[in-house]
């Protein structure tokens, strides 16, 4: 019976031993393959940027041509023009150059400020009130 067993198991057997911690076989050329793997990975990418950098590259020289059609200025040289605007201004002043005033500050009616009084007169009874109001 023990020799039935034996046979039904069979391959079995080396298999369960290497799930339970047994000695599995070394593949002498996995550290070769893991190497070339590795080295399809960094060609991979290197191929990978490459190819970004040239789409960016198509891609901007649209965009460079859509500013000279419309005769829009990148962000960089309106800043720099800016810059230089400002420098301009300043060199004959012996003060520093203004800052720029954001749009709506200041276009708003200023609002009167309460005194004291006022602000006393308003917790007064009604008939007090009249009396300090004329």
């Amino acid at each position: 019976m023990e020799f039935v067993m034996k046979q039904a198991l069979g391959g079995a057997t080396k298999d369960m031993g290497k799930m339970l911690g047994g000695d599995e076989e070394k593949d002498p050329d996995a550290a070769k393959r893991e190497e070339e793997r590795q080295e399809a990975l960094r060609q991979e990418e290197a191929e990978r940027k490459a190819k970004c950098a040239r789409m960016e590259a198509e891609r901007e020289a649209m965009r460079q041509g859509i500013r000279d059609k419309y005769g829009i200025k990148k962000k960089e040289e309106r800043e720099a023009e800016a810059q230089a605007a400002m420098e301009a201004n300043s060199e004959g002043s012996l003060t520093r150059p203004k800052k720029a005033i954001p749009p709506g500050c200041g276009d708003e009616p200023e609002e009167e400020e309460e005194s004291i009084l006022d602000t006393v007169i308003k917790y007064l009874p009604g008939p007090l009130q009249d009396i300090f109001k004329k």
